[in-house]
């Protein structure tokens, strides 16, 4: 079916076992989406959440404590909190986007105190804001977001957007793990939190997250950011999927035979890790930890212990064998690009916020677990969802009732004879994501051959579909991963300089004449172009006037109510 071919109710109806009608979709429930959605529902929204997972227990954050950039508002705390990445991220980020940041976590932040999160204390009695337990981070959330209205739809993974004949987003349509039931909600906004993609590398918390996001926002026709920031590999142990690294900053690193490794580490010596990894195996050994904060480590980070304990493994006197699995974009700073300060993308009425949004802004060309990138969650999050619902009270109640179809085009081909393995997909791109001497290492002739492959998966891909209604997950998050592989490399390509955790062996040094952002987008053709520092906020004001038109123009295109034909093969 055509762009321009727009179907009625009846379609809608008879092709859908539950319709609903909102001001904003949030598609995602970890703390970006739960604090997007607490937003929208705060400034009068009526808002519907789904998750592919269970809203307050799916996705990395709620698997163990998050870090998060809390600093007090004093000049010289915030001028060296912002000072202190800079460098490692490349010189890409904005004070201007780290101060918000700063402000907006502090006061949300100070907010999840007022609701009653369980904050320790430190020995001068101080509140200790810093790090949050996820288990009790995100279940605290979901009980505000409940408590604001908002209506949750859990293991209920959105498949294909819906946009109207503007091409304005305007819903989404997807199905029910569960039951196997097809959903679609209409809204006059949507926002995407759906983090970013691991590739199915089982680190924790991360298999949920395979950038289907970003695959719905490009068939819209959204713009990606940063996605040679992508290259991110957690230290874990190798019979483990548990990828938190602080503690590591307290191991030695050593080979087999217990020598220590020179110049191995967590922070700045990662790259030491991959390289021995390539030929040998790498030990580990938690023996810098002084007994007091062995004691201090078991209460903040439980879960970290537990493979060791069920191994029967003491980690701070024994030596234990260690891996590096990759993380993409969740430990990246790649992501959808954001146009302005209210967190929307390229395309009218699609937000981005959280691990699925850019975090060049804040990072530049390197982040971590939490810190960072858990404030960019809760702001982008509130950030999306109080705009959104400002978006929506500017289209108006009949907003609604515009003429819609769902846009998603891999899985859904219609009349292809190819069924598609799903499973063969997924493991050859995994083959040329997973290895260090691809991606954590990467040169030309690497990155051409590897690109090769992937565009011949994506025509494959591409001219398919899936053998039944309960494939089509599987294969829109084996399309979701190719895609973001291709965005992945093709930028990688692009930046021939070593900036952030991008790495180019053929061009190892940094060059000033590359301090620029790099955009990406397209999906049967992939492009990519240079963005000058500061452009998103420049962006702003036109972007204000183009919303503003469109909330003067949308009665007028409003018809009967309808949902394209897409929709019936979710």
């Amino acid at each position: 079916m055509s762009r321009n071919q727009l179907c009625s109710t009846d379609s809608s109806t008879t092709n859908s076992d539950q319709n609903l009608d909102c001001d904003v979709l949030v598609i995602g429930g970890g703390p970006a989406g739960t604090w997007a959605a607490w937003s929208a529902a705060s400034f009068g929204a009526k808002v519907v959440l789904v998750d592919k997972g269970y809203c307050g227990t799916s996705g990395c954050a709620a698997a163990s404590g998050n870090g998060v950039w809390y600093v007090p508002p004093e000049p010289e705390a915030r001028e060296a909190a912002m000072a202190s990445r800079e460098a490692l991220g490349g010189f890409l980020s904005s004070r201007d986007w780290m101060q918000r940041v700063l402000d907006q976590t502090y006061a949300n932040v100070n907010l999840l105190a007022e609701w009653g999160y369980p904050f320790p204390t430190d020995e001068e009695g101080k509140p200790y804001r810093r790090s949050l337990q996820g288990p009790e981070y995100m279940r605290l959330m979901r009980k505000q977001i409940k408590r604001a209205g908002v209506k949750i739809l859990d293991h209920s993974p959105a498949l294909q957007l819906l946009v109207d004949a503007e091409g304005a987003v305007a819903g989404a349509t997807g199905v029910n793990r569960q039951t196997s039931q097809k959903w679609v909600v209409r809204s006059h906004a949507v926002i995407i939190a759906t983090g970013g993609c691991a590739f199915l590398s089982k680190a924790l918390g991360c298999n949920v997250l395979t950038g289907d996001g970003y695959l719905m926002a490009a068939e819209a026709g959204a713009q990606m950011s940063g996605m040679e920031f992508s290259n991110a590999y957690g230290i874990a142990p190798a019979f483990s999927s548990v990828t938190k690294t602080l503690f590591y900053n307290w191991a030695t690193f050593t080979y087999q035979d217990g020598t220590p490794i020179p110049g191995a580490g967590s922070q700045r010596g990662r790259s030491v890790i991959a390289k021995t990894l390539l030929t040998q195996p790498v030990y580990a050994i938690l023996d810098q930890a002084t007994e007091q904060m062995r004691v201090q480590m078991r209460l903040a980070q439980p879960n970290f212990f537990l493979p060791f304990d069920r191994a029967g493994i003491d980690p701070f006197t024994q030596r234990f064998p260690v891996t590096l699995r990759l993380e993409g974009t969740v430990r990246g700073t790649g992501g959808i690009r954001i146009t302005d300060y209210t967190c929307a993308s390229s395309v009218l009425g699609l937000y981005a916020a959280g691990d699925a949004a850019t975090r060049e802004l804040i990072c530049g060309g390197f982040t971590g677990g939490g810190s960072h990138n858990a404030a960019w969650a809760l702001s982008s999050g509130y950030w999306a969802g109080h705009y959104t619902a400002k978006y929506a009270h500017g289209l108006g109640k009949q907003a609604n009732q515009r003429q819609v179809e769902a846009i998603g085009t891999v899985g859904f081909t219609s009349g292809s004879q190819h069924q598609l393995n799903s499973q063969e997909i997924i493991e050859a791109t995994q083959e040329e994501v997973f290895p260090y001497h691809r991606n954590y290492f990467r040169n030309q002739q690497g990155l051409t051959e590897s690109l090769q492959r992937l565009d011949n998966l994506w025509q494959e891909i591409r001219t398919s579909q899936a053998t039944d209604d309960g494939n089509i997950l599987r294969v829109r998050e084996a399309a979701a991963m190719v895609a973001t592989a291709r965005w992945m490399y093709n930028s990688a390509l692009e930046r021939k300089e070593t900036r952030g955790m991008h790495r180019h062996l053929d061009y190892p040094q940094q060059d000033a004449n590359q301090q620029h952002h790099l955009i990406s987008g397209g999906l049967d053709k992939v492009w990519v172009k240079a963005e000058e520092l500061g452009t998103r906020e420049e962006d702003r004001e036109t972007r204000r006037g183009a919303s503003a038109l469109r909330g003067l123009s949308a009665l007028k295109h409003l018809a009967s109510p309808g949902v394209g034909r897409q929709e019936a093969r979710t």
